[in-house]
């Protein structure tokens, strides 16, 4: 039997790394579920185990304590999306985006054919045949999603996707995030340190604490979508963007 209701259960995970220095206590029961297509963001200190915590979701670590849960599907397809968008080089924008279903071995028509779905989702429709080197770094992080999208994830993961960038391209990409999202309704986990950023994608915000991190804040999100730049001004945004300075301080 399966539950329709929940896409992930994080049940009382821990996670302690053993090194020259001793023992690091990372994560403390992280207990909390995350429901199908729902956006979350995670907030947290510097080293407070958010990208651990991100890791353990993409099944690239176990932890140590408690299990991580997927009650709908037994192997879930992750895509996930760092800061930096990690692209090859020498493969044009297309082919990098193409890159997961080519090692899957799907027919290049048939790969093609998703890969164009997406390029025009994304916006680089004019950029197919472009080197990354002449990217700026949103559009280059634009192909970083396109290329997690292409395997038509699950559960979709990003890793403080728009930190390298400037304030004005962060605040666009994160409207064309949205945007995207929208159209594709994956579960996304998300970690940040921007507030606002935040609250302008999330239908719920947690708030790690310092290590060993356990969760201090779970927020829902009660804005009203769609969700533009005007959100930003809105009193009750204002009002839960003091809510998360408060836990964070």
């Amino acid at each position: 039997m399966t539950d329709s209701s929940t896409a992930i259960r994080l049940k009382h995970v821990g996670m302690t790394f053993n090194d020259q220095n001793g023992v690091l206590e990372t994560l403390q029961d992280i207990h909390t579920s995350i429901a199908p297509e729902e956006f979350l963001c995670v907030l947290g200190p510097s080293g407070s185990g958010k990208t651990t915590l991100l890791r353990i979701l993409a099944g690239l670590e176990t932890p140590t304590k408690g299990r991580v849960e997927f009650p709908s599907i037994s192997q879930p397809r992750v895509g996930l999306v760092f800061q930096e968008s990690n692209l090859m080089p020498w493969r044009t924008v297309m082919d990098n985006i193409l890159l997961p279903l080519e090692l899957r071995g799907v027919d290049r028509a048939e790969a093609e054919r998703q890969a164009c779905d997406l390029v025009e989702l994304v916006g680089l429709q004019d950029f197919t045949d472009v080197w990354p080197a002449s990217l700026s770094g949103g559009m280059a992080q634009r192909v970083a999603i396109a290329r997690a999208l292409i395997q038509d994830p699950d559960l979709l993961l990003l890793d403080e996707p728009f930190g390298a960038l400037d304030a004005l391209t962060r605040e666009k990409m994160g409207a064309e995030l949205l945007r995207i999202w929208q159209a594709r309704r994956k579960t996304v986990v998300m970690v940040t340190h921007s507030i606002s950023e935040a609250l302008l994608l999330a239908d719920r915000v947690l708030v790690l604490s310092k290590l060993p991190a356990e969760i201090i804040l779970d927020l829902p999100v009660s804005l009203p979508r769609p969700r533009g730049e005007e959100t930003r001004y809105s009193p009750q945004f204002q009002k839960l963007a003091k809510e998360l300075r408060g836990a964070l301080a």
